[in-house]
């Protein structure tokens, strides 16, 4: 018998089989797999090629099942996964979470924490000492995802946008952009743009250009980084204030493409963390995040597992 943990993301999803004492045996990678962004019927092909790539059915149905992708803890979507979970043969054990907590097992060893997520989209995640959780951000890239990728690589073609019509600072993004996507000239980003395959991935992609540019002294590429910087810390303030944590010792785990793409952006942060909780430490996720869902599904194989419950948040919403 064997366990299986997947990290499904906007753009990769990977999956790991293991042992039933989380002994890693076999992994393999395939596209995205996000419902609000590619379908359920996507979601479906992802997660039934990925667990067949690593021989989750070989022999027998795995023990236990854990998926962690964005957005999966609300109740319908959450829904949604375990269906396709169902069809695909999985019926007993399977835990369906948010992305950030398997990010946050695998960065801190335990349901522990602050988890600060900057991929392709982006949320902060927190599990307190008692078990309850608490979120900011994560509402996808029209209503929120700020500090993501996807946000710098937006504000990234909005500022070339804004220099060729003169309405902006001169920025060495405009070369440097029009590099990265093999065009001549700003205009022929509409098409380059508006005419991809996967639109959210292509605009995420610029994060190495904006940290480029950065580094070679480019002022608006470095506003940039520090806005993206500064939303993220926002959140993770919110997060520890919903939880009590902000005098607490406790892991805040960095995890998520961007804090690759831009090391200078990860330092930021972790400045601007040290004021939001002083007795915290930053760590960035030493392993693939797909460890912390390995661990998830081996102690749901052993009846361990209890998936945190979120806090009601009591925000002032100002109404009169």
């Amino acid at each position: 018998m064997h366990v299986v943990g997947i990290d499904a993301g906007g753009t990769k999803t990977v999956a790991a089989l293991a042992t039933p004492d989380g002994q890693i045996v076999a992994q393999a990678r395939r596209g995205g797999a996000n419902l609000r962004t590619h379908g359920e019927l996507a979601v479906e092909v992802v997660l039934h090629e990925v667990m067949e790539a690593v021989g989750a059915f070989d022999d027998g149905a795995p023990l236990a099942v854990c998926v962690g992708m964005a957005g999966v803890d609300r109740r319908d979507e959450a829904s949604t996964v375990r269906g396709i979970l169902r069809r695909l043969g999985c019926r007993q054990r399977v835990i369906v979470v948010n992305d950030a907590l398997v990010a946050l097992v695998a960065g801190a060893d335990q349901a522990f924490g602050v988890c600060v997520v900057a991929g392709t989209g982006s949320i902060v995640y927190g599990v307190d000492a008692t078990g309850h959780a608490a979120r900011a951000g994560g509402w996808g890239p029209v209503l929120a995802d700020e500090g993501s990728g996807f946000f710098v690589g937006r504000q990234a073609l909005a500022a070339v946008m804004r220099a060729a019509d003169g309405r902006g600072p001169r920025t060495a993004l405009v070369p440097a952009v029009l590099k990265h996507y093999g065009v001549a000239t700003p205009d022929a980003l509409v098409q380059a743009i508006y005419g991809a395959t996967d639109q959210r991935r292509q605009v995420a992609s610029l994060g190495p250009v904006v940290e480029a540019a950065r580094a070679d002294g480019d002022r608006v590429a470095e506003e940039l980084l520090a806005h993206a910087a500064d939303e993220l810390a926002r959140a993770a303030q919110s997060v520890a204030v919903q939880l009590s944590m902000r005098g607490d010792v406790f892991p805040f785990v960095l995890a998520g493409g961007m804090f690759a793409a831009s090391p200078w952006m990860a330092l930021t942060l972790t400045a601007r963390l040290g004021e939001v909780a002083p007795r915290a430490t930053v760590i960035p996720v030493p392993v693939e995040p797909v460890r912390g869902a390995v661990a998830v599904a081996r102690d749901a194989g052993r009846g361990l597992f209890v998936a945190p419950v979120y806090r009601t948040p009591h925000v002032d919403l100002g109404a009169k």
